[in-house]
């Protein structure tokens, strides 16, 4: 599907953040979006998206197909678009990608690779470090630091697929802290990571935010998004709603997104089959 030769529709959402409030006084919004297009082949996968993102933390909700995982591939350049303009920090996205961790979907990771989860981490250092010669140490030094940070210093000379599901994933958010991104991208941060593990990054990404830098993530668990996002943006190929959870997380929107009823919102969300 092509987009239109026409203006933007604005997403066909039931609400969108408001104008302005997604911007904090003295820095740009994280993330712009205008009239962003997506096709595989004659398959559209986004349609029209304008989304400014907030400061602070993201999650990025929607069904399975939604376009949730291309966005953020969009965002970053890894998957071309038809059309749409993507800023990051205020600058075109092309200039700003060295100030964005990126953390994919670990079955985007090539686990086999041999190399430990400090040389993972330290390759985010790599602007920092000749090409020839050892690692300077006080780069290895930043790389152990963030370690450290998310519990898997005792871990550092380990290979990285020899580590647990949840061990893995700290390894790629110390590489994210290690950059240090002004802009974090993270797709299913907490998928296959087990309870201890999903506490220690939520605590990482709040204190990314306290800093003042922002994170958009990737989330399936609509239960938890209360307790641990700040905004939320409802995606279905367009935008259904976005801004503040408080506002745009809504029974109404979250239905309206999964194409289904929402039998029960809270603690325990289930949707039903569109007519069930």
């Amino acid at each position: 599907m092509n987009p239109p030769d026409g203006g933007h529709a604005g997403g066909a959402g039931l609400a969108l953040a408001l104008p302005g409030a997604s911007r904090r006084p003295g820095g740009p919004p994280p993330v712009e979006i205008r009239g962003l297009w997506v096709s595989y082949g004659d398959r559209p996968a986004l349609e029209d998206i304008t989304w400014t993102a907030a400061p602070g933390l993201t999650a990025i909700v929607g069904p399975n197909g939604a376009g949730k995982s291309t966005l953020l591939r969009a965002i970053l350049g890894l998957t071309p678009a038809q059309r749409g303009e993507v800023r990051l920090l205020g600058a075109p996205a092309a200039a700003m990608r060295g100030r964005v961790g990126w953390l994919p979907q670990r079955a985007a990771v090539d686990w086999d690779f041999p190399a430990s989860a400090l040389d993972v981490v330290a390759m985010a250092r790599a602007p920092r470090i000749r090409w020839f010669g050892p690692m300077p140490r006080r780069e290895r030094e930043a790389a152990r630091a963030a370690l450290a940070e998310v519990g898997m210093a005792d871990h550092a000379d380990r290979q990285i697929g020899r580590l647990s599901g949840g061990q893995q994933q700290r390894v790629f958010l110390a590489r994210a802290l290690a950059q240090e991104a002004a802009l974090l991208l993270m797709d299913e941060p907490f998928a296959a990571v087990d309870a201890a593990t999903e506490a220690a990054i939520v605590a990482v990404l709040r204190r990314l935010a306290a800093e003042g830098r922002s994170v958009v993530a990737v989330h399936h668990d609509l239960a938890t998004v209360p307790a641990y996002f700040d905004q939320v943006l409802l995606l279905n190929r367009r935008v259904v709603a976005a801004g503040p959870v408080a506002e745009a997380f809504t029974p109404q929107a979250v239905a309206a997104a999964y194409g289904g009823r929402l039998l029960r919102f809270g603690e325990t969300a289930v949707l039903a089959e569109p007519g069930g």
